[in-house]
């Protein structure tokens, strides 16, 4: 059975535009100043500011994809990644994170769990047969769950 849905975390999008204003008000600001003798300086600034933004709208979404042989999930535009054989997993639930678990890839020792998660609270829990855990982020957590269980039999 297959599967692709995408969760947009608006709040992680907020904070990216907010960042965004913030460094462009500092840029701004800071070429009204006269120029200093150091401009490597500043066009370090800038690259580091420019890194900053790309991590943040890098977590602006999480996508899940279920397909014949594999679980998948990639945030924003692909530069995090992972993909779990479905054969491997031995279960799924429906979960609810606590609110201090927070957003983007976690990972947690009580409980040892690794957690991928844009918005919001709910999750689809899975275990593998080594014994690690995942918990997974969506917005439809038993359409998630359902498919996956229907996709392990």
């Amino acid at each position: 059975m297959n599967y692709k849905h995408t969760q947009i975390g608006y709040l992680m999008l907020v904070v990216t535009l907010a960042v965004l204003i913030l460094f462009t008000w500092v840029q701004i600001t800071a070429s009204a100043e006269p120029p200093s003798a150091d401009s490597g300086t500043n066009l370090l600034v800038t690259t580091i500011m420019a890194l900053i933004l790309f991590i943040l709208a890098s977590f602006g979404s999480l996508q899940v994809i279920i397909d014949g042989k594999y679980l998948r999930i990639k945030f924003g535009y692909g530069i995090y990644q992972k993909k779990f054989l479905l054969n491997d997993v031995i279960s799924a639930k429906t979960v609810k994170n606590h609110w201090y678990y927070g957003w983007g890839i976690r990972g947690w020792l009580w409980p040892k769990m690794w957690i991928y998660n844009v918005s919001g609270f709910d999750a689809v829990e899975i275990k593998l047969k080594n014994g690690k855990t995942y918990r997974i982020g969506t917005d439809e957590p038993k359409k998630l769950e359902q498919t996956i269980l229907h996709s392990i039999k």
